[in-house]
């Protein structure tokens, strides 16, 4: 007869087995979270990372900078941003280290070199072309335009007569 109790206990010792099990697996998952979580800069580091951010592009979203992209890849330049912040490194040198890595297209505003004068005169090269072509169009259709013979103003005067 002791056997149908027993059967409670057990079940009740597995539960409380699982619980625990989830309530450690629960306390491991946050330790290592906040152990990956950026620790504060003091305020005026934080003011020139927060700078440094805003001026690097994103490369996943690319049209937005570090600073307002979520992307995976945004945050951990953010943090490497922090880290060297830390080491004591200057603007300069971080800008040089991400230009290194990822080249200048990682830079929100690109330098003025040979090799970005197309990035740079682009726009303004297509807006000369459209110019130049808008020009040449309304030139051709002033110049396609013969004036009227005397014929054709009387007709379109006996036209206009006859209409009101």
């Amino acid at each position: 007869m002791k056997r149908p109790a027993a059967l409670p206990c057990r079940l009740l010792r597995t539960a409380l087995r699982a619980l625990l099990l989830a309530l450690a697996l629960t306390a491991a998952a946050r330790a290592q979270v906040h152990a990956g979580a950026a620790q504060p800069l003091p305020p005026v580091l934080e003011q020139r990372a927060d700078k440094l951010a805003h001026g690097l592009r994103c490369l996943v979203c690319q049209n937005q900078t570090l600073a307002e992209s979520n992307a995976p890849l945004a945050q951990d330049m953010r943090k490497l941003i922090r880290d060297q912040l830390a080491e004591g490194r200057s603007d300069a040198q971080i800008m040089r280290f991400f230009e290194d890595r990822y080249g200048d297209f990682v830079r929100y505003d690109p330098p003025f070199k040979p090799i970005t004068w197309l990035l740079w005169l682009g726009p303004f090269a297509l807006l000369a072309l459209g110019f130049v072509v808008l020009v040449r169009t309304l030139k051709r259709r002033a110049g396609a335009r013969a004036p009227l013979t005397a014929d054709e103003r009387a007709r379109a005067a006996r036209f206009l007569d006859t209409g009101s």
